[in-house]
């Protein structure tokens, strides 16, 4: 029998021009291994906290999953544990779409979307199929802070254009492309490496 794969799209919400990615991951994966899919696909560094939120019709409730934080005062007793989470026991029996947030100061909230599953070819997975447009820089100021570096940093005339260049680290001259993506630039960390490394973090 062949192995199986889901295939996501997932959507950047609130910025323009739209960002978004189609991606396929072994139907094994867990909720912390399609995080670290969406971070390496939409092209995020991975230093801040990120959740997955779901709303089952049927209850009407949220059920957020994240990974569990080893201090009980932010324990709120509803989160479920995404590394043991498996996609499979959601995707597509109980859901269809969920929210992904990176960033919770920024809040970069992504539209998760389960589109169909396929057999898996003889290559490695997950893989990014295709996508539009650049991911916003991290730490800019959510989705507002976007707009605003867009309507600055191409306008030397702005206010705030030499300060937003620097910080960028553009050279004199150096445009910022919002619509540059590259498909062949996509690789994928392993999940597993990535989530020793995250726990150790958290410690």
């Amino acid at each position: 029998m062949n192995k199986q794969l889901m295939q996501f799209k997932i959507t950047l919400n609130y910025v323009s021009p739209k960002v978004w990615r189609r991606i396929l991951v072994p139907e094994t994966y867990t909720f912390w291994d399609l995080h670290c899919a969406i971070q390496d696909a939409v092209g995020w560094a991975g230093g801040h906290l990120h959740g997955f939120t779901m709303s089952e019709k049927k209850l009407g409730a949220y059920r957020p999953i994240s990974i569990q934080m080893p201090d009980p005062e932010w324990d709120e007793g509803n989160e479920l544990d995404e590394s043991k989470e498996l996609l499979a026991n959601w995707f597509p029996k109980r859901l269809k779409q969920c929210t992904y947030t990176y960033d919770f100061g920024d809040s970069w909230d992504h539209t998760v979307l389960f589109e169909k599953s396929t057999p898996a070819e003889k290559q490695k997975y997950p893989v990014c199929l295709a996508g539009e447009n650049l991911c916003p820089p991290e730490d800019c100021g959510g989705a507002g802070g976007y707009d605003h570096l867009l309507k600055t940093i191409n306008n030397p005339k702005a206010t705030e254009y030499e300060e937003l260049v620097d910080w960028m680290g553009l050279e004199d001259g150096e445009k910022y492309d919002p619509t540059a993506f590259h498909l062949e630039e996509i690789g994928f960390a392993n999940p597993k490496s990535e989530l020793k490394i995250y726990l150790k973090y958290r410690e």
